[in-house]
C-alpha cells in the first residue's frame, strides 16, 4: 500500500532525479542499502576472486585468501539461486509467515522458541578473528550481489549481517531436533487460548522423510587399490548447489553446499571426503515439567523446590493480504530449554544443541583436513547435531561415526520418551568423545554403508556390536534401502567406481519380498470372483523381477499397492520407533488380513483403470521427470521424461519421489540430488550428477542438461584441477563483472 502527502517543488525534483538515476544507473537504487565504505569494500574483495563456470555451468571459485573464496562462494550460490537462500533463512529466523502467511506461523514460533538471534550475535562478537572474517565475507557476498543487481528484490532480507552465518550452523535437510514434538502440538499449546497444563498424547503418523546413502569402499576392496566414497544424498529436488571453492591458503573442496551457507556439506579435497547422512542419533530430549501457578507466575519443580519459569516476548509479523500483523507471543522457558508444547498433564522443555558457534566451526574445518587424524579433530569439537558420517581419504582410511554430538545420560531411562524434568537424575553428564560414539575405522569387511539405518549393520561382519553401546546412542531400526546395500557389498568382487555407482543406482524394491508373498497366499485362498477379477494383475507381479523400470507394468501396480498398503500401518509411537521398518512392516504383513490385501489390488487397479484408461500402464509413462520454469507448475502437456526409479521407501537405493501435482501423471520433486563417486588416489578423480541442471534459468541450456543423465545413472567427469576446468571454461569473471 501507497501512502501520499504533499511535498515541496524541490523535494519532488529529488525525488524524480533519484528515481532517473535508479532507472538509468545500475545498483543507483540498491546502494541506498549500502554505504560507500561497504561498496568500496565489496569491490575490492571482488577482484580478489575469480569465478569460473565450466561446461556444465558448476561454478569454481579461486580466491586469494579463505575469505575472499567465502565471498566469491556467496556471490556465485546468490547468481543462482538467491531464492533458495533467502527462503534457508526465512525458515532459521522463524520468518516464514512474513511471506508465506498464518500457515507457517506456528513453525515460526517453534523455530523463534528455539533458535534466539541474540545467541548468534553474541557467538559472532566472541569469535576467533580469522573466523569473524569468513563471516563478513560470507555477509559481504550476499550484499555485493544485492548491490549489483537491483532487480532481485528480497522479500525480507534487504542485507545480510555477518552473524546471519550462526543462525544456520547445520547443512542437513532435516537440521532441527524437536525431541519428537511436532508443530501441532506447539500450535495446541501456544494458540489454544492460554497455556496448557498437558493434554492427554496421542501419536499422528509419521512425518519424517527418509532419505541418503553413504559407501565407503577401503582400498583392499578397490580395484584400483584405492579408497572410494560414494555420496548419494536423498532430498528434496534442487536443494544445494554443486561448486568448488580454492584459496591460497590451503582451502580446495569440492561438494554440495547447502543454499546460504559458507562450507561444502558433503564432498571432498584432495586428501578425504565425508558423506553426511541424517542420523536418528538421540541428540535432543523432552523434559516434562510438573508445572504449578502462584500469583499469575508459572513455577516448576525441581529436586524439591520451585522454580519460576522465564519468558521472552517474541513477536511475529505476518503476511495478511498486502501488509503485515504483528502477532505477540509469549515464550515460555525452564533451565532445561524452551518450552514446545505439554502432554500428559505435563509442559515439555526441549533440551538440544540447533545453533552453536562450534557447529559452524566444525563444519568449516572438516573441508581443509588433510588427514584421518585432521578429520577426527575437526570432528572433536562435537557439536554436528543432525549427521552420521562416511569418510574416506587417500591414504587408505575408511570410517564411519553415528552421529557427533552425543549427549551422555542415565542408560536405564527410556530417552526417546519424555523424562522427569523434575529431578537432577535426568540431566545431562557432559558428551561423549569421538571415540566413543557408534563408530567402525577400517572394517575387515572392506566396505561400509549406512541408508539412515542401524549402525550395528553398517559394515557386515566388522559392525560394531550394539551391546557395547548405551540404547540412546542408536535407536534406529533396519530399513529396506540397507537390507539391499548389505547384499550388494557382500556379494561383490572387487569394484572399480563404475561398480559403486551401479550399486547406488540399483533399482531391486527388497520391501516386496516381505509384502508380495503374503498377497500371493491371500489370492490362492480367494474366492473364484476374485480371482477372476485379480488374476492378470497377480500373474504380472508373480513374473516380475522387483525391480522398477520404465517399461514395466508390475512396477506401476506394485507401487501404488504397496502405497496403499503401507498407509494402512500403525503409526509409530516414537520418532525412533519410525525406524525400524522392516521390522514393522514385517509384523503388519503377518497380521494383515489377506482379503485386506487383495481389496488393496483391486482398489490399485480400478483407480489405474480410471485414472490412466488401463491398469496395465507402464510405469515411465506416469512417473516423470519435469522441471517447470516456475518451479512448481508441472503439466500433463509440457515436456517430461520418464523414470524408472521409485521412492526409497519400498529399498530402492536411488530415490526418486513423485506424486500427481494437480496432473493425472506424477512428477518427481525430491529424491536423489548430488551424487558423486570419488576415487582417492595420488590424483582425485570423481564423477557427478545434480537433479536436472545447475542453473535455475530456465532459458539457460544448463537448466536441464544433466536430467537425462541423472535418470539413467550416467555421471559427467568432475573437473576439479584448474588446469581441467580451465580447458572446459566457459564463462570467467570477476564477481559484479
Amino acid at each position: 500500500m501507497f501512502h501520499f502527502k504533499l511535498v515541496s517543488k524541490s523535494v519532488i525534483t529529488a525525488l524524480t532525479t533519484t528515481f532517473l538515476l535508479s532507472v538509468c544507473l545500475p545498483g543507483a537504487a540498491s546502494a541506498q542499502r549500502f554505504t560507500k565504505a561497504e561498496i568500496g569494500r565489496y569491490k575490492l574483495e571482488a577482484q580478489a576472486v575469480t569465478i569460473i563456470r565450466d561446461n556444465w555451468g558448476i561454478p569454481h571459485i579461486y580466491g586469494k585468501t579463505d575469505a575472499n573464496a567465502v565471498f566469491g562462494l556467496m556471490y556465485a550460490e546468490c547468481e543462482d539461486n538467491f531464492k533458495g537462500i533467502e527462503q534457508n533463512y526465512l525458515y532459521q529466523f522463524g520468518k516464514q509467515a512474513e511471506v508465506d502467511g498464518e500457515k507457517s506461523l506456528y513453525q515460526d514460533i517453534t523455530l523463534q522458541l528455539i533458535a534466539d538471534t541474540t545467541d548468534a550475535i553474541a557467538d559472532y562478537r566472541s569469535a576467533a578473528p580469522w573466523f569473524r572474517q569468513l563471516m563478513d565475507a560470507f555477509a559481504d557476498g550476499v550484499n555485493y550481489f544485492l548491490y549489483t543487481h537491483p532487480d532481485i528484490k528480497p522479500a525480507v532480507f534487504q542485507r545480510f549481517k555477518p552473524w546471519y552465518a550462526l543462525m544456520f550452523t547445520d547443512g542437513s535437510v532435516s537440521a532441527t531436533v524437536t525431541g519428537g514434538i511436532n508443530v501441532n502440538e506447539t500450535k495446541n499449546f501456544y494458540g489454544g487460548g492460554g497455556e496448557k497444563i498437558g493434554e492427554v498424547y496421542k501419536p499422528g503418523p509419521d512425518e519424517r522423510e527418509i532419505g541418503s546413502n553413504g559407501f565407503a569402499i577401503a582400498p583392499a576392496r578397490s580395484a584400483s587399490g584405492h579408497a572410494l566414497l560414494y555420496i548419494n544424498p536423498h532430498v528434496p529436488f534442487y536443494f544445494r548447489d554443486e561448486v568448488q571453492i580454492t584459496s591460497d591458503e590451503g582451502l580446495d573442496v569440492y561438494g554440495a553446499v547447502t543454499w546460504g551457507q559458507f562450507f561444502i556439506y558433503q564432498g571432498f579435497n584432495p586428501h578425504c571426503g565425508w558423506m553426511h547422512t541424517s542420523s536418528y542419533a538421540d541428540v535432543g530430549d523432552l523434559y516434562a515439567e510438573k508445572m504449578s501457578k502462584k500469583d499469575g507466575q508459572w513455577y516448576y519443580e525441581y529436586d524439591g523446590s520451585l522454580k519460576p519459569v522465564a519468558t521472552r516476548q517474541l513477536v511475529l509479523k505476518v503476511k495478511n493480504g498486502d501488509h503485515t500483523d504483528d502477532h505477540t507471543i509469549t515464550g515460555y522457558y525452564t533451565h532445561h530449554g524452551p518450552v514446545l508444547g505439554s502432554r500428559d498433564g505435563n509442559w515439555l522443555a526441549l533440551k538440544a544443541n540447533n545453533r552453536s558457534y562450534n557447529a559452524l566451526l566444525e563444519s568449516w574445518l572438516i573441508t581443509k583436513a588433510t588427514t584421518f587424524a585432521e578429520y577426527k579433530k575437526a570432528m572433536g569439537l562435537l557439536s554436528n547435531a543432525t549427521n552420521n558420517t562416511v569418510y574416506a581419504d587417500d591414504q587408505g582410511n575408511i570410517a564411519f561415526w553415528y552421529g557427533n554430538f552425543m549427549p551422555r545420560r542415565d542408560p536405564k531411562l527410556d530417552w526417546t520418551l519424555p523424562v522427569d524434568g523434575s529431578t537432577s537424575a535426568t540431566e545431562w553428564r557432559g558428551l561423549h568423545s569421538t571415540d566413543e560414539i557408534v563408530h567402525v575405522y577400517n572394517p575387515a569387511t572392506g566396505w561400509i554403508q549406512n541408508c539412515n539405518s542401524t549402525p550395528f549393520a553398517c559394515s557386515g561382519e566388522s559392525s560394531p556390536d550394539k551391546s557395547k553401546y548405551p540404547a540412546y546412542m542408536a535407536p534406529d531400526g533396519q530399513n529396506y534401502r540397507a537390507v539391499n546395500a548389505i547384499k550388494l557389498l557382500t556379494g561383490s568382487g572387487k569394484l572399480t567406481m563404475d561398480d559403486v555407482t551401479k550399486i547406488g543406482y540399483d533399482h531391486y524394491l527388497a520391501a516386496f519380498d516381505v509384502m508380495l508373498p503374503p498377497l500371493f497366499k491371500a489370492f490362492e485362498g480367494a474366492p473364484d470372483s476374485v480371482k477372476q477379477r485379480l488374476g492378470e494383475p497377480i500373474e504380472v507381479l508373480k513374473q516380475w523381477d522387483r525391480r522398477s523400470a520404465i517399461n514395466s507394468v508390475a512396477t506401476t501396480l506394485a507401487v501404488e499397492w504397496g502405497a496403499n498398503v503401507m498407509r494402512e500401518l500403525p503409526p509409530a509411537k516414537t520418532v525412533e520407533a519410525s525406524t525400524c521398518q522392516t521390522e514393522r512392516l514385517s509384523d503388519f504383513m503377518q497380521t494383515v488380513s489377506p482379503g485386506g490385501l487383495l481389496a488393496q489390488l483391486n482398489t490399485t487397479v480400478t483407480t489405474l483403470d480410471k485414472r490412466y484408461g488401463t491398469w496395465k500402464t507402464p510405469w515411465g509413462d506416469i512417473n516423470r521427470y519435469q522441471r517447470p520454469a516456475d518451479g512448481i507448475t508441472f503439466s500433463d502437456s509440457a515436456p517430461s521424461l520418464p523414470v524408472g526409479q521409485t521412492s526409497s521407501v519400498f529399498g530402492q537405493l536411488p530415490s526418486f519421489v513423485s506424486r500427481p501435482v494437480n496432473t493425472q501423471k506424477r512428477y518427481g520433486y525430491s529424491g536423489n540430488s548430488f551424487v558423486s563417486i570419488v576415487e582417492f588416489g595420488s590424483r582425485i578423480r570423481a564423477k557427478s550428477i545434480v537433479t536436472g541442471g545447475e542453473s535455475f534459468d530456465s532459458a539457460s541450456k544448463h537448466y536441464t542438461d544433466q536430467a537425462g543423465m541423472y535418470i539413467a545413472g550416467t555421471f559427467k567427469d568432475v573437473l576439479f584441477y584448474k588446469a581441467d576446468v580451465l580447458k572446459y571454461a566457459e564463462k570467467t569473471y570477476h564477481p559484479g563483472k
